[in-house]
């Protein structure tokens, strides 16, 4: 009878310590579990910035200053559209051509252009700035090279340089101003399908594509075009200046290949990169002067375009009349 008091305690006992041995152990594991995890993700993260990094460095490569390099021929390519965004955009283009300029052992400038055409802002931005720099820059020259094509936007620029050589086969001209559009007026009432837009200003839905255009709205909308036309007439009588043979067609619209644009004034001879460089320019080096961005700066651009045209969509429904 006094035994069975000590037999009832002894696996009670024994249980407890196991279990405490047992809590112990999973919250050591627990606590080291955690531990791989903060190590883990700090590793990850390391890695991270090591990997962006290393992208950063070798997309960044093209924009490394240039220095010691002798004597030589600035080379600057605008490639595409001119749009506010790549090559084609004034601020890829001007920050380039002032590197060019103040480069003591760049003995001129090539501008080498391939583009249908594009933003007219854009483009009388570069002009601009090229005009600004040839005058500060008498005894260095800039010269346009022009590839597949140089139309409209395109020629807007190339019409500051000192030359412009071409290929024969070379599209350039285009000189005129576009703004296109849809209208689904017709459509909309054969489907019996009603647009409902509220404005605060009668002109305020000027352009939509639901609604009827007035004479009124198209009156305007031709005037703002030809006044943006003579503003392009004007660019390429100052920089062509006697070389131009005018004729009706010169600023038609019409676009021809550049065999054809040498007789008529609108360039000045047949070149390349090459020939330019060595046969005008008497400086067979070629430095590149493109600015180019790095991944980081594409992501972080189509990251933003992506919103700010989201944002714009709600604001703006006209179109943007077009050197092309």
């Amino acid at each position: 009878m006094n035994e069975q008091p000590l037999n009832n305690s002894a696996p009670t006992t024994s249980s407890q310590w196991e279990r405490s041995l047992i809590e112990k152990l999973t919250m050591e594991a627990l606590r080291e579990q955690r531990s791989r995890r903060r190590w883990g993700i700090f590793f990850k993260l390391s890695f991270l910035v090591v990997l962006v990094t290393g992208f950063y460095q070798f997309s960044d490569l093209s924009s490394v200053e240039v220095e010691n390099l002798g004597r030589h021929t600035a080379l600057i390519e605008i490639n595409g559209a001119i749009e506010s965004e790549g090559s084609g955009s004034a601020q890829v283009v001007i920050p380039a051509l002032n590197r060019a300029f103040s480069d003591v052992n760049a003995v001129g400038v090539i501008l080498r252009i391939n583009s249908p055409g594009g933003s007219p802002v854009q483009a009388g931005m570069i002009n601009d700035e090229i005009m600004r720099l040839r005058k500060a820059n008498p005894l260095k020259p800039l010269h346009v090279v022009v590839d597949e094509m140089c139309a409209s936007g395109g020629y807007y620029i190339a019409a500051a340089a000192d030359n412009i050589y071409v290929n024969k086969a070379s599209v350039v001209g285009s000189i005129g101003v576009l703004m296109d559009g849809f209208g689904f007026t017709t459509l909309m009432e054969k489907a019996g399908i009603e647009r409902r837009l509220m404005t605060a200003g009668e002109n305020k839905g000027f352009m939509d594509p639901f609604l009827p255009q007035s004479e009124k709205q198209k009156a305007f909308s031709q005037a703002m075009l030809n006044d943006i036309h003579q503003q392009f007439i004007d660019v390429v009588r100052q920089g062509r200046g006697r070389r131009l043979k005018e004729t009706p067609e010169t600023f038609s619209g019409l676009f021809w290949v550049g065999s054809k644009a040498i007789e008529m004034g609108l360039a000045d001879g047949l070149g390349s990169i090459d020939t330019v460089a060595r046969d005008v320019l008497k400086a067979e080096d070629i430095v590149d002067y493109t600015q180019k961005e790095g991944l980081p700066e594409r992501v972080l651009k189509k990251f933003g375009a992506s919103i700010g045209t989201a944002a714009m969509s709600s604001i703006w429904k006209g179109s943007s009349p077009v050197l092309r």
